[in-house]
């Protein structure tokens, strides 16, 4: 084998360099010339044909061609990589010099916010956190808490029913009861959820709502801790400048029974459509445990005392905030919710 046959082949392998635009024809390069049944792997098969005293001379030879193929495929392979990424660099231009653009980050919901304020208030107060499902038994719902389904009580809160003995809890006071069956007093919990009751859309009232419900039952506890629990809380929640009124009241569950009225925020008292002219709002029912429902959750009245109350987020919030819709919260406008 004589030398034409390796300057043929760098001849040809230089014209193909200089044709080749794109990493694909890098890739036919190194098949053609190196692979198994490449240009310059043939040379080496056929160093059998050279006289044994020629060999190391020629051998180096092929080296060379070989050194030369592979440096021309690297240096090719190196400048088509580079202008690839200067045309995506130039068709991706960015101006550094304009202004960014900002993605508003998402906030928590006011009702959410306030749910959580009124729960790490009683949390300071010694109260843990209990929860239970939306869906609920009519006994638990109702029976339990000392509503039976011909008491008129049943009537201030009108119902969706989800089956003959399935209801949407319309107050969360069956965690009460839930939390009284699997636990020995003392219990001191609270008990923020979803509610559901018929009521007609206006300004303070809705179907779908919220309420934080609460339940101390202990051997020494009477109307006085409850009322300074209650009034610890409004102070600290509401500001101690805002005026708390206790009215006597009745619900079939406590006894003796009060409404926790606050100051009205938007009209610091002096009677607007929130407050219905009254000066005044109701944030919360409250009173001493009634007998029976200790009974039903398995404790004995004679041994345990408790008192319980409830409020609606909704109204809270609006106190807090000065709203005077309570659809405002629901309606998910951004311009007002972002206030918040």
């Amino acid at each position: 084998m004589d030398e034409s046959k390796l300057n043929e082949i760098l001849a040809v392998f230089g014209e193909r360099l200089e044709k080749s635009s794109a990493i694909s024809d890098v890739e036919s390069l190194k098949v053609d010339f190196l692979g198994k049944k490449g240009h310059v792997t043939s040379l080496f098969k056929e160093m059998g044909k050279v006289a044994a005293a020629d060999r190391p001379a020629f051998g180096e030879k092929i080296n060379k061609v070989k050194e030369k193929v592979e440096s021309g495929i690297k240096e090719l392979e190196k400048n088509l990589s580079e202008k690839a990424l200067n045309e995506k660099i130039n068709s991706s231009y960015c101006d550094v010099t304009l202004a960014g653009k900002f993605h508003a980050a998402g906030r928590r919901h006011p009702i959410s916010s306030v749910i959580a304020e009124i729960v790490e208030t009683f949390g300071r107060l010694g109260f843990s956190v209990s929860e239970g499902p939306d869906i609920e038994t009519d006994y638990i719902n109702f029976d339990a808490l000392n509503m039976f389904d011909w008491h008129p009580a049943r009537d201030m809160q009108d119902s969706f029913y989800a089956g003959a003995n399935a209801v949407l809890r319309t107050h969360t006071s069956g965690v009460q009861i839930r939390t009284m069956l699997k636990s020995e007093p003392p219990i001191k919990i609270v008990a923020p959820g979803r509610v559901y009751r018929l009521d007609e859309v206006d300004a303070s009232h809705s179907p779908v709502f919220h309420q934080v419900e609460g339940l101390l039952v202990d051997k020494n506890t009477n109307f006085a801790a409850f009322k300074g629990i209650i009034t610890s809380f409004c102070r600290e929640f509401f500001g101690a400048d805002r005026k708390v009124v206790f009215r006597p009241s009745y619900f079939p569950f406590t006894e003796p029974s009060a409404e926790v009225d606050v100051e009205c925020i938007n009209c610091l008292g002096r009677g607007c459509g929130v407050c219905k002219n009254s000066g005044f709002l109701e944030v919360m029912g409250a009173g001493m445990v009634h007998p029976n429902v200790l009974r039903n959750g398995n404790i004995d009245p004679e041994i345990y005392r408790g008192f319980a109350f409830g409020m609606g987020v909704e109204r809270i919030a609006m106190l807090r905030y000065a709203v005077r819709d309570i659809r405002d919260f629901y309606v998910n406008d951004l311009r007002f919710l972002s206030q918040f």
